[in-house]
């Protein structure tokens, strides 16, 4: 089994975490392959970030689909945790595309009664909330909790991103009455096993969850149904910049 881990952002180094974690959950027998855009912002904070980050994401997908290094990619992740992309992703592949956010979430929801979620910085709350409306979960999640670290200091030596990190959890099981916290960011994949230790509670990373999700469709054979709006995009031209982008016949 082949799945394809892709990074909306182009930081090289968070590619590599996103790529290692996700490896380390992977069963025997299953390859991770994984990739960035080759153009795009250099984190996503935000709704403007997302819009550019897209493109370069479903290029990644469609490269991914038609053939990869040895074969076609079973499945793909996308590990940004606003899920960005994540229906244009479904609408263009073939294979299932699971977004780190939602697998988190359900996930989440399984082994707590609630949980909340702890972000980067407070402009990202929006949308996650907006995500978990979305997906039916809001009623599960106590609260979003931003730690106000920017994502890129989650790749600086001596940051103090984990210890606000660290703040938020210990606040959301006083004043939420949090049982489970799900990370809201693919950056704090590397966290995630050492803050459950230390908080004494499951602290949930959506790369490995996602991971673990996409390895049971791909063994339970099910793939994004194709009918309504996950439907294969519609042959047209599209212009200027987004011409190479236009969906063939």
């Amino acid at each position: 089994m082949r799945i394809h881990v892709v990074n909306p952002n182009t930081t090289t180094s968070m590619t590599a975490k996103i790529a290692a974690a996700a490896r380390a959950v992977a069963a025997a027998g299953t390859t991770i392959v994984a990739s960035q855009p080759e153009f795009g912002p250099a984190s996503i904070e935000g709704y403007y970030d997302e819009a550019f980050a897209v493109p370069g994401l479903l290029a990644r997908i469609a490269e991914a689909e038609t053939a990869g290094p040895d074969a076609p990619v079973d499945a793909h992740v996308i590990a940004c945790f606003d899920d960005t992309g994540l229906d244009a992703a479904r609408a263009l592949a073939r294979a299932p595309v699971i977004g780190i956010g939602e697998a988190a979430f359900h996930l989440a929801s399984l082994i707590a009664g609630k949980f909340s979620v702890v972000t980067t910085l407070a402009r990202s709350i929006p949308a996650i909330e907006h995500n978990l409306v979305r997906y039916g979960l809001a009623a599960r999640c106590a609260r979003v909790r931003a730690a106000e670290v920017a994502v890129l200091s989650l790749e600086e030596p001596g940051s103090p991103a984990r210890e606000r990190i660290e703040a938020e959890i210990e606040t959301a099981k006083r004043d939420d009455g949090a049982e489970a916290i799900v990370l809201g960011c693919a950056g704090m994949t590397d966290l995630a096993a050492s803050l459950s230790d230390t908080h004494r509670l499951p602290v949930i990373d959506g790369v490995a969850a996602a991971v673990v999700l996409a390895e049971g469709l791909v063994r339970l054979k099910f793939t994004t149904s194709k009918l309504g709006g996950y439907a294969p995009p519609l042959p047209k031209a599209y212009a200027g910049l987004f011409a190479p982008y236009a969906p063939k016949p």
